[in-house]
């Protein structure tokens, strides 16, 4: 019997690791996407060790044309049953000294990378009548803050995208749904990788009934 398939595009030792851990414990092969795989191997043999199949490629989030193409050819190997969207480019600096050109380069990974990996996968997931979207939110998406002016408004901007895409497809089977994540993501705390993991599968099977787009993980 084949097993679904999660690609986590964005994929890294914290919060990929941990959402790449909670599909893989639940029988999903994995396609881990990164800038540098070869950085991820540590993380990659220990899901491998517990018996996950893991496919890793190399894909930079900020180049749509690559994105979407990458997605794609992965897509047309292996249908992607769940497409988790991780990738983020953390420049922290306030609004006054970023250059504009640093936020558009950022806004590409932030936003547009999401959208293009997006557009790659819903049409086979609705010719086949089922797939999941999540992608990685931030409370920073409610909160700004000034010190991460550039985040701040990626994350603002990947949360109105799960929204507006979640409302376009509402009555499809293709279920859109957002995580965020609100405090500091560290090992051995309420906001461990492993626990904020859980929640993303959780959004693939909680009930169609009374479902909400985003998922508050507040650590409780």
């Amino acid at each position: 019997m084949t097993k679904p398939v999660c690609l986590i595009i964005g994929y890294g030792s914290g919060v990929g690791h941990g959402v790449a851990t909670a599909f893989g414990n639940d029988g999903y092969d994995l396609i881990l996407a990164s800038r540098t795989p070869e950085k991820q191997s540590a993380s990659i043999n220990e899901l491998q060790s517990q018996g996950v199949r893991v496919r890793s490629l190399a894909v930079d989030a900020g180049d749509s044309s690559m994105l979407g193409k990458v997605v794609a050819d992965a897509n047309s190997q292996s249908a992607i049953d769940v497409l988790v969207y991780n990738a983020i480019a953390p420049t922290f600096i306030k609004p006054t000294q970023l250059p504009a050109e640093q936020l558009v380069s950022d806004f590409r990974v932030n936003v547009v990378g999401a959208l293009e990996a997006a557009q790659a996968v819903i049409p086979s997931m609705l010719a086949r009548g089922s797939g999941c979207i999540l992608f990685t939110g931030g409370g920073w998406a409610h909160h700004p803050w000034d010190q991460a002016a550039s985040p701040s408004i990626g994350k603002a901007g990947l949360r109105t995208l799960a929204l507006t895409l979640s409302q376009e497809l509402s009555n499809t089977p293709v279920r859109i749904g957002l995580v965020s994540i609100m405090g500091q993501v560290a090992a051995g705390t309420p906001f461990d990788p492993e626990q904020i993991g859980k929640s993303f599968l959780q959004m693939v099977s909680r009930p169609s009934a009374g479902y909400e787009t985003e998922l508050f993980f507040t650590g409780t």
